[in-house]
C-alpha cells in the first residue's frame, strides 16, 4: 500500500509545479521571448547578437531548473560562451555598415524562409502537443542514474542515428562555408615598393595618414583630427566608423578652448603691459 501511495505521489509531482517554478517560468519565459524577438527585429547586428546571447542564457537557466544540469552547462559554455561570442566578436571586428546591400541574391528566398518557418512551427506545435497529451515519467526516473548517464544512454542508443546525422550536417556546413569563402588568387600580389610607386605616380596621399585626434586633445579612434583652421579631417577616421555615423565631433569644443586660451593670453599680456607702464 505504501509503495502504491509513493508511486501515486511521484506521478502527481511529475504533473504539478510549485509557485516558485511557475514564477520563474513566466518571468524568464517573458525575457526569453523578448530577447528572441529583439534578435529578429534589431537593426544592428551587434544588438541582435547580444539579445540572442541573453536568450541562450535564459534557456540554460531553464535546463538547470528542470534538472538537466549537463545541458545547462553545455548551453552556457558551448553555445553562449564559445559560438555566440565568436559571432559577436566577428561582427564587431568586421563591422556591418549601413551601405550593405539588401538585394536578394537567391530568388524566392523570402518564400523559402517563410515555408521553412511554417514547417518549423508545425513541428514545434506537434512536439508540444505530444508532450502535453502523452504520459511521462518525470525527472526522478529520468535522472535515477544521473543526468549525464541518462542523456548519454539516449544519445547513443535511441537517438544515435539522429545524433550522427546532425553531426554530419554540421561538418558539411562548416566545410561548405570554408569552400564558399575561399578565393584563389588569380594574380601576383603587389609588393610595398610597387604600391608606393603607384601612389607617387597617381599623386594620392604620399605620406602616411594622420592619426586620429590630431589637434583635438584626444587620441580616440572615433574622433576626427582637426586641421589648423579647426575643421575636422575625414582622413583621420576609418571608413567603417564614418558609414556607421559613430564619429564624435570635438571641433567646436576645441575652437572654444582655443578662443578661451587666446583671450587669457591677451588679458595676461595686457596686464603685464599695464604693470610695466606703472613701474615706469
Amino acid at each position: 500500500m505504501s509503495a502504491q501511495l509513493a508511486a501515486h505521489a511521484n506521478s502527481l509531482a511529475a504533473y504539478s509545479t510549485s509557485t516558485g517554478e511557475a514564477f520563474q517560468f513566466w518571468i524568464l519565459g517573458t525575457v526569453a521571448v523578448i530577447g528572441a524577438l529583439c534578435t529578429v527585429f534589431m537593426k544592428k547586428a551587434v544588438h541582435s547578437a547580444l539579445c540572442l546571447a541573453g536568450t541562450m542564457i535564459v534557456l540554460a537557466v531553464f535546463y538547470l531548473a528542470n534538472g538537466a544540469y549537463f545541458l545547462g552547462i553545455v548551453q552556457v559554455v558551448v553555445y553562449t560562451g564559445a559560438i555566440m561570442m565568436l559571432f559577436l566578436f566577428v561582427v564587431m571586428l568586421v563591422g556591418v555598415t549601413a551601405a550593405d546591400s539588401l538585394k536578394e541574391t537567391i530568388k524566392c528566398q523570402r518564400w523559402l524562409a517563410l515555408l521553412c518557418g511554417l514547417g518549423f512551427g508545425i513541428l514545434l506545435c506537434a512536439g508540444i502537443g505530444n508532450a502535453s497529451l502523452s504520459e511521462f515519467n518525470g525527472l526522478t526516473q529520468a535522472n535515477s542514474g544521473g543526468n549525464v548517464e541518462g542523456l548519454a544512454a539516449l544519445i547513443f542508443t535511441k537517438y544515435v542515428f539522429a545524433f550522427e546525422i546532425t553531426g554530419a550536417l554540421l561538418i558539411t556546413a562548416a566545410v561548405g562555408a570554408m569552400v564558399l569563402t575561399h578565393r584563389e588568387r588569380t594574380e601576383r600580389a603587389k609588393t610595398q615598393r610597387e604600391l608606393a610607386g603607384e601612389r607617387v605616380r597617381a599623386n594620392k596621399q604620399l605620406p602616411p595618414l594622420p592619426a586620429p585626434g590630431v589637434y583635438a586633445r584626444h587620441n580616440a579612434v572615433d574622433i576626427a583630427g582637426l586641421l589648423p583652421d579647426g575643421t575636422p579631417s575625414e582622413l583621420t577616421v576609418i571608413k567603417t566608423l564614418r558609414d556607421r555615423g559613430q564619429i564624435r565631433d570635438v571641433s567646436d569644443e576645441a575652437i572654444k578652448d582655443l578662443k578661451a586660451l587666446e583671450q587669457r593670453s591677451e588679458e595676461r599680456l595686457g596686464r603685464e603691459e599695464r604693470e610695466e607702464e606703472a613701474a615706469k
